[in-house]
């Protein structure tokens, strides 16, 4: 028989130790709310979107099966990046229309096979009410040019350009917990609101995909 060790005493900490601590959490708690609206639900005119996601979600099969969607709407207005001609943007700048935001790399392989269905896509459904954005990731002040040449090598068009070499909105979607990677694609109403998510790589010119875009289009408030 082993014999029990005598109960432990319990430490306790001097006073100034608990309130440094709860000092601490105040901090923490404060610099998450200082981050801003971006990817916090109810924020710049998000609210439930629950008739919006509903309609998506059904749509969301075989080849977008592994599209999630959320009726919290969180805020995706002030995820900044570049234009082409390197000027700053959001994507609060493209409110009125519902968008499909994909973020991808000229060395990302899954973006890469991935564009020319967004382009397909783009040419046939971008209006004054939709947009294909994407929004390429290289990094470095060549970034834009090394998305450049990787799109007109592979004879890929109708795409507009938009970059950000700092990767700052990789750190945006991870916060908001809606993207790990690339390629991570966000479908948002229009007002810049989120109502889906897809990490990783889609067939976005298949039937299943066209479902999906027809039902995010669709959205009109």
């Amino acid at each position: 028989m082993t014999e029990q060790e005598p109960a432990k005493a319990r430490k306790t900490q001097p006073r100034w130790i608990a309130a440094g601590a709860l000092v601490v959490v105040a901090l923490a708690i404060a610099a998450s709310l200082i981050i801003g609206n971006v990817g916090q639900s109810g924020a710049a005119g998000c609210g439930p979107l629950a008739t919006e996601t509903a309609a998506i979600d059904k749509a969301a099969i075989g080849n977008l099966a592994a599209l999630s969607t959320s009726n919290t709407g969180k805020s995706f207005a002030d995820l900044p990046f570049l234009d082409a001609d390197k000027k700053p943007v959001t994507l609060g700048d493209f409110k009125g229309k519902t968008l499909l935001v994909n973020f991808w790399a000229s060395w990302c392989i899954p973006c890469r096979a991935e564009m020319p269905a967004l382009a397909a896509v783009a040419k046939q459904y971008d209006s004054a009410d939709f947009m294909v954005l994407p929004i390429n990731l290289d990094v470095g002040d060549d970034g834009i040019t090394k998305a450049k040449v990787f799109l007109a090598s592979n004879n890929i068009t109708g795409l507009p350009l938009y970059a950000d070499p700092s990767m700052k909105s990789l750190d945006v979607l991870k916060q908001a917990g809606a993207g790990l990677g690339l390629p991570t694609t966000l479908l948002l109403d229009r007002k810049a609101c989120s109502v889906g998510v897809l990490q990783g790589p889609a067939e976005w010119d298949s039937g299943d995909g066209q479902a999906v875009i027809k039902a995010l289009t669709a959205i009109k408030s």
